[in-house]
């Protein structure tokens, strides 16, 4: 269970986290090189596959259990009419999910993962950031401690998702705050607002951005995020402590990765990216955590769509290095 209780303790953690097997990563890499195929004919995912082994502790892995996780929260900066959805599409969207009957749902399914939602105190909203804080250290350590905790030990594959309307712009404001720049250059539409609500969605990431500056990366993730973004960077922190590898979602789910990044250098070794959202920002938030992803299919649904859709890629990955013949195996001459 949880092994912290405020953000100095958090951070701590964060800098005690282990690293993979290096033998194991060694063996697979090996192995790798006398399946029967030319060398680096199956591109990244030869990589994948040795990354996976890696984390897993061996040369010969197989993807066991694929967990899916969906993290629900509301955003008080919604009252500056950021989204062209009310906050409750958030709770009945939760409903959705506990229902069986969202595309995260059914991608999940397919790629042979167990699906769980939680939802974080959807009654109460953080609070504007435009105004003060979104959350009290209390409050964030929570969402935090959500995260770390829903994350299963016997697990063998992360991905975690996300529901919260407004929660673009908290990434955007996150985003700003990490990396600099333009706010308008981390600013997209979201949900579909037109231009006017993106000209005013820009402005108020900008003014948060300017009054939360931090270089804590946690405290910018505590005044400008979310119940949801913390808990999702919870649930990726959780992963690296049990050595469970992780897939990226999209836009939100990389802002809230990338506080982890910026807090402590190399936190995010053991996640790959899912794919690029049509999100516009996060082609340039992926580069700033140097991920680049695996698929790019033009999506922006967030939820952990991407993610989960791309534990099959990762999965047929790891059966290829697992299940292909060595030359020796297979007697065919090697090169």
């Amino acid at each position: 269970m949880t092994v912290f209780s405020s953000l100095s303790e958090f951070r701590a953690l964060l800098a005690q986290m282990p690293g993979p097997d290096d033998t194991a990563r060694a063996g697979a890499a090996a192995r790798n090189g006398q399946l029967t195929k030319p060398p680096g004919a199956l591109g990244r995912l030869e990589d994948l596959a040795i990354w996976y082994g890696g984390w897993r502790g061996s040369d010969r892995p197989h993807v066991g259990k694929r967990q899916v996780i969906v993290f629900a929260g509301n955003h008080g900066v919604t009252a500056q009419g950021v989204s062209a959805f009310p906050a409750e599409v958030t709770v009945q969207m939760v409903a959705n999910f506990e229902h069986g009957g969202a595309a995260v749902n059914q991608l999940s399914r397919v790629a042979g993962a167990e699906m769980s939602v939680h939802a974080l105190d959807l009654d109460r909203p953080t609070a504007d950031f435009t105004q003060g804080p979104a959350m009290s250290e209390q409050e964030v350590v929570d969402a935090l401690r959500t995260g770390w905790n829903a994350v299963e030990s016997d697990s063998e594959l992360l991905v975690v998702g996300e529901m919260g309307i407004g929660n673009t712009t908290s990434a955007a404001a996150i985003a700003t705050a990490l990396f600099g720049g333009e706010a308008s250059a981390w600013t997209g539409r979201g949900t579909g607002v037109d231009d006017a609500g993106l000209d005013n969605k820009v402005r108020v990431v900008a003014e948060g951005a300017v009054l939360h500056a931090s270089d804590d990366a946690l405290e910018i993730l505590r005044c400008l995020g979310g119940r949801e973004l913390a808990a999702m960077a919870g649930a990726i922190a959780s992963a690296r402590a049990k050595r469970i590898p992780v897939i990226l979602d999209g836009f939100i789910c990389t802002a809230a990765a990338a506080c982890l990044a910026r807090a402590q250098e190399g936190a995010l070794d053991h996640t790959v990216a899912g794919h690029l959202s049509q999100e516009g920002a996060h082609g340039k938030l992926l580069a700033a955590i140097e991920k680049s992803p695996l698929l790019s299919l033009d999506m922006r649904l967030g939820e952990g769509s991407g993610g989960a859709l791309a534990i099959n890629i990762l999965v047929a990955a790891v059966e290829c290095h697992s299940g292909m013949a060595t030359f020796a195996e297979a007697g065919v001459a090697a090169g």
